[in-house]
């Protein structure tokens, strides 16, 4: 009955949803209706860092529920969860990373970068890097490079254009007229790549250059997923703009855009409101944040990812496996085609284990397992993955 009112009434994003029916979630693990369990390698797309239902995180959204919810639209009201986590977040990034703007998705947060990197450096033009994915927003897809999945929407935005991604060659196409440089610190779904020969300090010096701002869209590895809190800690520059989402709050829908006072100050003047939303900072949301922020921070969850990497990649040895991309937990196994990769990943459901697959590279099989995945689950979901690739 539930599935067939899921498809009946609930939209969908492709023509084969699986409507898995789920009973509840807690720790690695997703219950179905089907009285089975299955190990969870997906995390809700990197969204769920500390795993499912963590304790601390659903003891703060409790108590937050039992004090109050909205009362009012972002930025007018003094309320403590949001400026707790707000303050906990510039005691944790380096200078000059000082105020943070909470929205509620990771595209709203790329639209609000743009928008301020606009606003700030008074310049239209935005250079973006070929198969980058930052979301489905007008503004997110419009700088997002893959153009199957733009053309049946445009016109979108003008005066953006693209470049190869760790390619020092193109960097003399950013220019005195750019706004701002926009790049995944880990390209996702073109299969999580990462940066290569100090790209990102020679990318950054050009920026600054010409007085372009650089945004760096932490969406996905941001929040421990690469043994640092975020990914550009591991590359010796620090963004402009930060933007983030996903793993930042623990399973409840959030994003955020971080840069210093003298850059956000500048949305709340000529025009004022120059980025409003109704939701964004919601007390309970940001109680949600604020834990999660807080485990990760103190738990010595990131200093075990390096180990856990490890273990995957000594681990996941096989002919068909022809390559894994990634850093830290966000880990990609390029399994050569993606009709095999789809074909891999249902019999791995079958089996009790949820891998899924790349955006943009389907022949990529994702792994982006809650932190808090330990080494048995780890040998657990790979012996899994191993016996599908011999059997299929």
């Amino acid at each position: 009955m539930l599935k067939d009112d899921f498809f009946k009434f609930q939209a969908k994003t492709t023509p084969f949803a699986s409507g898995f029916e789920v009973e509840k979630a807690e720790g690695s693990y997703i219950y179905g209706t089907d009285g089975r369990r299955y190990l969870d390698f997906v995390a809700g797309v990197s969204a769920n860092t500390l795993g499912h239902s963590h304790p601390k995180i659903v003891e703060a959204i409790k108590k937050q529920v039992d004090q109050y919810l909205h009362v009012m639209v972002y930025g007018e009201y003094a309320q403590e969860m949001p400026v707790k986590l707000c303050k906990l977040l510039a005691e944790a990034t380096p200078e000059p990373l000082e105020m943070t703007y909470l929205v509620n998705s990771g595209a709203e947060a790329i639209d609000g970068a743009l928008k301020l990197a606009k606003r700030y450096t008074g310049r239209e033009e935005i250079v973006s890097f070929k198969n980058s994915y930052h979301g489905n927003t007008h503004g997110a897809l419009s700088v997002s490079g893959n153009e199957y999945h733009k053309r049946e929407f445009r016109p979108l935005l003008p005066l953006i254009s693209f470049i190869n991604f760790n390619d020092e060659k193109d960097l003399n196409q950013i220019t005195r007229k750019t706004a701002c440089v926009i790049l995944e610190t880990i390209q996702g779904a073109a299969g999580f790549l990462v940066p290569e020969n100090d790209y990102l300090k020679k990318l950054k010096n050009r920026c600054e250059e010409v007085g372009a701002l650089l945004i760096l869209d932490e969406i996905q590895p941001g929040f421990g997923r690469t043994g640092k809190l975020f990914a550009f800690e591991h590359y010796g520059i620090v963004p402009d703009i930060l933007v983030m989402g996903k793993g930042m709050g623990g399973g409840v829908p959030v994003g955020a855009f971080m840069s210093s006072r003298s850059i956000m100050e500048t949305f709340s003047y000529a025009p004022k409101l120059g980025h409003i939303t109704t939701f964004g900072g919601n007390p309970l949301i940001a109680a949600s944040s604020y834990a999660t922020l807080k485990e990760v921070l103190d738990s010595g969850l990131m200093q075990k990812v390096e180990e856990k990497e490890l273990l995957f990649r000594q681990l996941l040895v096989h002919p068909k496996i022809k390559q894994i991309n990634g850093r830290g937990l966000m880990l990609a196994l390029n399994l050569g085609s993606p009709d095999y990769t789809l074909e891999v990943a249902k019999r791995c459901m079958e089996k009790g284990l949820i891998v899924f697959w790349q955006l943009y590279r389907n022949e990529f099989l994702r792994i982006s397992p809650p932190l808090t995945l330990s080494t048995e689950e780890i040998h657990e979901g790979c012996k899994i993955i191993l016996e599908c690739l011999e059997e299929i």
